[in-house]
């Protein structure tokens, strides 16, 4: 017997209200902002990362093998700013290596005489 009152359950709604909707766009269009300001100033970024990566390599190769310290200690000489270049060290080799956000490196090695010398940019 059929009834108008029909009780069973049914399947949820997949549709995005109109209260989801806003902050949907507000995500996307955040991340094509993102996106075009990250395409336009690409170049300037990539500038600074390089220059940033090279002296990083370069004092911390200096502060290690000429002056002595750690390499933990020469990290307390950068300038401000430079808190997303990483150091590693190849003590066998004598060289220093910096990374700016897993993107970009550089590497300095000690050579007697000379002092830190950084690797030809690729």
């Amino acid at each position: 017997m059929a009834t108008g009152n029909d009780s069973s359950p049914t399947a949820p709604s997949l549709t995005i209200g109109p209260k989801r909707r806003w902050w949907l766009r507000l995500v996307l269009g955040a991340l094509a902002l993102a996106t075009v300001a990250l395409a336009v100033f690409w170049s300037t970024i990539s500038s600074y990362a390089m220059t940033g990566t090279s002296y990083g390599a370069r004092v911390a190769c200096s502060c290690r093998y000429a002056g002595g310290r750690t390499l933990s200690d020469c990290a307390k000489d950068f300038e401000p700013g430079m808190e997303l270049v990483s150091l590693s060290e190849d003590a066998q080799a004598k060289s220093v290596t910096a990374r700016f956000a897993l993107m970009f490196s550089q590497t300095a090695t000690y050579k007697e005489g000379w002092g830190c010398v950084l690797e030809p940019w690729k």
